[in-house]
């Protein structure tokens, strides 16, 4: 389906005001196909977010400044979504021996869990709605990447 088609409009300003659209759409089409999926395993797509980054961490520990560098979504606020993840028991918490204003962050067991059983479910959502192959995707990474170009790390 066209972005015209998805979203009612017969025409576009120009090519470029149509591709920005067409991005931020199939943007919130995927966010919202994704986040379904992780409600089901009880967490969102922030949550998701940091189980992975504190996984791919583990052992080592993180700290709530370093999560928030690597989140993709920087506009989270990442100390409330740290003590949601707490109280559902999938990370903990733990002051820094070395330096007590440190606090520390772990994935637990449970959490592990989680995240594992996300996974796999989102690995099989996206092997069922491959539409692009391998040279697609490739072009299409380089493309997103030229477009937020030199602004990326100033405007994020």
């Amino acid at each position: 389906m066209s972005i015209e088609q998805a979203i009612h409009q017969k025409e576009f300003k120009d090519l470029y005001e149509k591709a920005i659209v067409n991005v931020l759409y199939t943007a919130s089409w995927i966010s919202y196909r994704q986040s379904m999926l992780f409600k089901s395993h009880g967490i969102t797509m922030q949550q998701y977010n940091i189980l992975r980054i504190l996984k791919g961490q583990s052992p080592e520990p993180i700290t709530v400044n370093q999560l928030i560098e690597r989140m993709i979504d920087k506009s989270s606020n990442a100390s409330r979504i740290v003590e949601r993840l707490r109280l559902k028991g999938l990370l903990k918490r733990e002051v820094c021996p070395e330096d007590r204003r440190r606090v520390d962050i772990f994935i637990t067991d449970k959490g592990e869990k989680v995240l594992i059983a996300a996974t796999e479910e989102l690995k099989q959502m996206h092997t069922k709605s491959r539409k692009l192959n391998g040279e697609e995707v490739g072009r299409l990474n380089a493309l997103l990447d030229k477009l937020r170009g030199e602004n990326e790390n100033t405007e994020h």
